[in-house]
Parts: C-alpha cells; structure tokens; sequence
C-alpha cells in the first residue's frame, strides 16, 4: 500500500527513528502504525548489544527538591547517551525525567535500586532499554544520590544554551544554612571539593598524602623537623583542594566557605556534585 508523508512524519516523531527506516518499517507493517513502531523499537534492541562498549560521555543531570517530615529530601541523577544530539532531545530528556520522578517516589538512593524501581508499566531499566532502542544509541543511566536535610538546595549548570544541564549539585543545611547555600551550591559546582571538612577525609587517605608530602621534603632536602611534619604547610593545600570549608569562597576568595557558614550561623550537613560524563 502507498505511504504518505505525513504517516512517515508522525512515526518519525513517535520513534526519533531515520527516515528510511520509518518509511521501510511502515512499508513491513502495510501501513500499521502500531507494528511499525513494534518493529523499529525491535530493530533498535537487536543492536544494544553491539553497542554496549560504546563511549557514554553525553547526556545530562537532573535534579529534584522534595519535602519530608524530617525536613527536604534532593535527588539527582545522571543519564547518559553517545552523542549530544540524543542527550539534548525532547524525547531522551522526557525519559529523564519520569526516571527522575521514579527516584522521588521510590525513596531509593542507589543506581542498583533506582534500575529495579517502577517507572510507568514497567522498570527503569526497561525504560533504559526503550530509550536506547528508539534512538539504536547505548543508553545509561550513571550517577544517582538522595540528599536529606533540615534544608535542600539544588543547582544545575547549563554550560551551553543548547544542551541540558551538564552539571548539577545539591547542599543540605540547617534553617540558618540555608541563606547561604545557593552561594554554596555556585561554589561546589565551580571548585569541585570533595568532602565537607577535615574530619570527613579517610584516615587511609590523610596518611597517604602525608607519606607522599613526607617523601617529597626527603628528596628536597627539607630539614628533619619538616619532614616529620609530613611537608610543612604542605597538607593545608591538600585541605584546600579537597574541604568545602577550607576553600576560598568564589564570590569573596579573601574569606573561606566555612567563615562565610560560620558568620551565617549555620552548617552544611551535606553536598553531591554530579558532572555528565565524570
């Protein structure tokens, strides 16, 4: 039977499926428009498998603040794609999107449970798997956090006009933290710290940067006294490029993140930062 454009266009906005294809999927159905999409949507999982070693590094973040009894609950999450053009289009950021109300309701907070949650009439993994086969892209849904608090901020980073969000952060305050932490947000998705504080640094990782400074005074010929130091003032440089509250605050570097809190009267109880593609 004839296929006219306008049924080739319809499918084509339906699938997110090439012309060709559409055109010889809808020619295979005689024109069904149900089977077509059966068969385009059949054709793009036979290939997830060859696809599977594919580079992910496109995609977006997606973000979410909810309140609790407890006070507000942030969910984030990362979806990946191969290229930028999937990762910005309207279908691909829709998928995000309910995958994103899936963690809001499920309350779960790792990728493992995330994937097994309900997500329309079936799973998130199965919506994974959908949104692969329509765009024959290999499709991942990556990073995924809760963060609870007295107050929840979220931030997302939009680092073209013509992408979705590629970065995105949430900061968990008290009452009093809250005032400051859009500021905060700002500053975690700029500088990138690691943790809140010192105290929140592993033991394992604090020795072994004091082991690798303690090396580096030894072949300097530093004296005795600040090698046993492990380097001097060396391990405030590591606190600096790892602890929030050590880091000079972008909007005013002469103070530090925690002076700023500290003149707020409040604390950062948590932060997560999510890049696409890192």
């Amino acid at each position: 039977m004839a296929i006219s454009m306008q049924d080739i266009k319809e499918l084509r906005e339906l699938t997110g499926a090439g012309l060709m294809e559409v055109k010889k999927a809808l020619e295979a159905a005689n024109g069904d428009k149900d089977e077509a999409v059966k068969a385009i949507r059949l054709a793009g999982k036979k290939s997830l498998a060859k696809r599977e070693d594919r580079s992910t590094a496109n995609g977006l973040v997606m973000a979410k603040v909810v309140d609790t009894d407890q006070g507000q609950a942030g969910v984030m999450l990362e979806m990946n794609s191969e290229t930028d053009f999937v990762g910005k289009s309207p279908k691909f950021v829709a998928a995000a999107e309910e995958i994103l109300q899936a963690l809001v309701d499920s309350a779960v907070s790792t990728r493992e449970e995330l994937l097994e949650a309900k997500c329309g009439e079936g799973t998130v993994q199965d919506k994974v798997e959908e949104i692969g086969a329509l765009f024959s892209e290999h499709i991942v849904l990556g990073k995924v956090t809760r963060v609870e608090g007295e107050a929840v901020t979220s931030y997302l980073h939009y680092s073209s006009a013509d992408l979705p969000a590629q970065v995105g952060v949430l900061v968990a305050t008290d009452k009093a933290g809250e005032e400051v932490a859009h500021d905060i947000a700002l500053h975690v998705a700029a500088y990138s710290p690691r943790f809140i504080d010192r105290e929140e640094v592993p033991q394992e990782e604090l020795d072994k940067e004091r082991e690798t400074l303690r090396e580096m005074a030894i072949k300097e010929g530093k004296p005795e006294q600040v090698v046993d130091k492990g380097g001097g003032g060396r391990m405030g440089s590591f606190y600096k490029d790892n602890c929030l509250l050590d880091q000079d605050f972008a909007k005013a570097p002469k103070q530090t993140l925690g002076q700023i809190v500290k003149a707020a009267g409040g604390k950062v109880t948590a932060f997560a930062r999510f890049h696409v593609g890192s």
